[in-house]
């Protein structure tokens, strides 16, 4: 327990401790091999924040980032189906666009009301003038057109026609055969040269041709769905929330649950009242410590010597001048951030001023918006009065905040008023970054976009106050699964290679690709699939204030958050496109049916490391924890929405991992809707593994212990980096060639090993 006088260590001297933030990553440095979303008052280690860099930074492998730009980690193109919401569309005229710097187009913000009209709906997640967009979308115009003349174009092929050029698909010369392999097989040509060499036998390739043609009815509908860019089971079939859910009891506070809300108040369309009624200070180690603490002090030279003054009111007088421009914010925040006033710096701010926004926008950000928000912040004695508990790692807790208290929160760390926050020698090293600051720094234009996105939040939050809860859940499984032994058969999946899993997977378990450190590098230079999801529902953002670094099995689920921003792009690319008006619909607790899991997949340097047993045993646990829900009926639980966790600059196998996040969703009995972005040839690969092993009733606990065959017989005595033999065509093989008791037990395995 601190003294009542705890002054911020990073007041009392100016020059000490020189952790400058080198938040100066510019778009010349991310080039380079080792990528990271550096803090320079952040030590890079396993468990210092950059690290961080959102498993979505280093585990997207954005464009332009790494030196092959890879695909796995990113999100396809939004496609709208009109049943989550529906987009505002109030009449306005658009804004003047002017010249901006470097050639490029101006950036509009549109801080006023309005909202465009006829803004494109889509997503990109690489520019379109980029190689790797470019040779997808020709592989995906190639493969459609393939399709459909193999089969889509020709009812009259018969299963003895097709099976006869599957048998015939030895010849590598023969591409028509090739590619009815890849209908029949769901591998395209990666596998070709494997399946040539292969020693899979007549029996198993009939079976294979048996999987797609097992009768008339089944060919009909296997036929069709080439049509399709899907596979699997219709996604209007599988679960979604809150259909699906059963009534929620009455909200209410207990032991493991903390509520800032008067619950007896609470009201459909009514801003919900906090509670307690007056502030109540926790300035300690279990509680977050607020900025308008009467403990938290600021040092001053005094007649009489060294004394300390309130920093709450430094920070009330100091935001309280006014702004005329970003110099303004910029010595506001310094005043009461002294010793960070050599570090930080606002370029990227007052180039979003200077350069990128209309001259009508300027005056509404200045004379508007940040004016509101300056008073929203301040209001946080009023607002947030309970004190807010820690989430810290080994603690199964839930904490439930009002809309309204949740943008106070983030009006504070806007302006960077949060104590003991700005240091990675803190008690809170082992938290995500919460205050600003890094977003205000360098002219990349990530910044300009991300500050673009978070200002048309506060712009919203400020005109009219939020209605809704939002709850955060820190859930850790100590008893997982025994895998190895389990009984449990995989669940239905959806698989597409279109849509994206916010918006295609409406009222579904959403999966954030998260990073230890929840949030990643949203405050920093990240900006891909964990950053964009915190920037669009920014109230995932407050989750940094008090959520500790994720533990391997644990996870963090928020509930109720909402979304306030378009965009388009993903990395490099990424624009922040218009306002966004959410139709969710709510629960009961008022919040929207929007839940949302945030789950951390391992780093694997070297490929290989990732088929250890322990490996695949920490990530289906991992996995396990996000997707399980203590006490519910499996009838209950929504489908899960999910693509491929872990598999940018992470090295992720996307094989391995869906697979993974099968069987993990099975042992919690949920089934999957799974996004490939625009991997038509992933889909089609899983699709059919997923088929296979469903049509022979194949378990997890079998599954688990065909990974721990392919370790100890492929990968044990491996010299490369990656396997030599796929982990598909080893399934494939074994299971063709075993009876089912023989993948049961792996001790049947000489120096078969199995973790647990």
């Amino acid at each position: 327990m601190d003294s009542p006088k705890s002054v911020d260590p990073d007041d009392l001297s100016q020059e000490r401790n020189n952790y400058v933030l080198q938040a100066d990553i510019k778009d010349e440095l991310v080039s380079a091999p080792q990528l990271t979303d550096i803090t320079n008052d952040h030590v890079l280690q396993e468990n210092t924040q950059d690290d961080l860099v959102s498993q979505s930074v280093i585990d997207a492998a954005s464009a332009g980032e790494v030196d092959e730009p890879r695909l796995e980690d990113c999100r396809g193109t939004a496609g709208s189906n009109g049943q989550k919401s529906k987009r505002s569309s109030s009449p306005g005229p658009q804004p003047v666009k002017t010249t901006c710097v470097a050639g490029n187009p101006p950036l509009t913000l549109h801080l006023s009301s309005k909202i465009v009209e006829g803004t494109p709906n889509d997503v990109e997640m690489l520019s379109p003038e980029s190689p790797v967009s470019k040779t997808l979308n020709m592989n995906n115009s190639l493969d459609e057109e393939e399709d459909g003349k193999t089969l889509g174009e020709n009812p009259g092929f018969t299963r003895t026609q097709v099976l006869e050029l599957e048998l015939h698909m030895s010849d590598p010369g023969n591409a028509s055969a090739e590619k009815i392999n890849v209908v029949a097989f769901g591998s395209e040509g990666a596998d070709k040269a494997e399946t040539s060499d292969s020693s899979m036998t007549q029996h198993f390739l009939e079976s294979q041709s048996n999987e797609v043609f097992k009768s008339s009815d089944s060919s009909t509908s296997s036929l069709h769905n080439m049509d399709k860019n899907f596979r699997g089971t219709p996604i209007d079939e599988l679960n979604r929330l809150p259909q699906c859910a059963p009534p929620l009891s009455h909200l209410k506070a207990v032991p493991g649950h903390t509520i800032t809300v008067r619950t007896d108040l609470l009201r459909e369309g009514r801003v919900p009242v906090p509670y307690p009624s007056k502030f109540q200070d926790s300035w300690d180690d279990v509680h977050v410590k607020m900025p308008c603490s009467e403990k938290n002090l600021f040092p001053i030279e005094t007649e009489d010597g060294s004394g300390y003054q309130s920093r709450w009111e430094l920070i009330h007088s100091s935001l309280r001048r006014g702004f005329k421009s970003c110099l303004d914010v910029r010595d506001a925040v310094l005043k009461y951030n002294i010793a960070h006033s050599k570090k930080w710096d606002f370029t990227a701010l007052n180039l979003l001023c200077t350069e990128y926004l209309e001259h009508i926008e300027v005056q509404q950000l200045f004379q508007v918006v940040l004016p509101k928000m300056v008073e929203l912040a301040l209001s946080a004695p009023q607002l947030c009065t309970m004190p807010i508990p820690l989430l810290k790692a080994k603690m199964n807790h839930s904490l439930t905040l009002s809309q309204e208290q949740i943008a106070c929160l983030l009006a504070n760390a806007f302006f960077c008023t949060f104590p003991r926050r700005n240091s990675r020698k803190s008690e809170y090293h082992n938290y995500p970054e919460i205050n600003f600051n890094r977003l205000f720094e360098s002219s990349s234009l990530r910044k300009i976009e991300k500050l673009k996105t978070l200002l048309c939040y506060f712009r919203r939050v400020t005109e009219t106050k939020p209605t809704g809860l939002v709850t955060f859940t820190r859930q850790t499984i100590n008893n997982p699964p025994h895998w190895e032994s389990s009984k449990t058969l995989l669940k239905r999946l959806h698989i597409t290679c279109e849509g994206i899993i916010e918006e295609n997977g409406y009222g579904m378990l959403q999966v954030d690709f998260a990073n230890r450190f929840v949030g990643g590098g949203v405050t920093g230079n990240g900006l891909v699939q964990e950053e964009i999801r915190f920037l669009i529902n920014p109230e995932l953002i407050v989750s940094r204030l008090f959520t500790e670094a994720l533990e391997p099995n644990e996870c963090l689920i928020i509930t109720g958050t909402e979304q306030y921003s378009r965009y388009s792009g993903y990395a490099e690319s990424y624009k922040w496109v218009e306002n966004y008006k959410d139709e969710t619909p709510r629960d009961d607790w008022q919040r929207r049916c929007t839940e949302i899991v945030a789950i951390d997949a391992l780093n694997y340097k070297v490929s290989i490391e990732q088929f250890f047993p322990e490996k695949i045993t920490r990530e289906l646990n991992k996995a396990y924890c996000g997707f399980y829900r203590n006490n519910a009926n499996v009838k209950h639980l929504s489908a899960i929405a999910t693509g491929n966790w872990g598999c940018g600059a992470f090295g992720g196998d996307t094989r391995l991992k869906a697979l993974i996040q099968l069987m993990a969703a099975a042992e919690a009995g949920r089934d999957v809707a799974y996004f490939t972005f625009k991997d038509a040839r992933l889909m089609t690969e899983v699709h059919k593994m997923h088929s296979f092993l469903s049509e022979r009733r194949v378990t997890v606990g079998q599954l688990y212990n065909l990974f721990n065959h392919y370790f100890n017989e492929v990968c044990k005595n491996c010299h490369t980096a990656r396997p030599d033999v796929s982990l598909y065509k080893f399934i494939y093989e074994k299971i063709a060639s075993s009876v089912t008791s023989d993948i049961t037990d792996p001790t049947k395995t000489a120096g078969m090993s199995s973790a647990t």
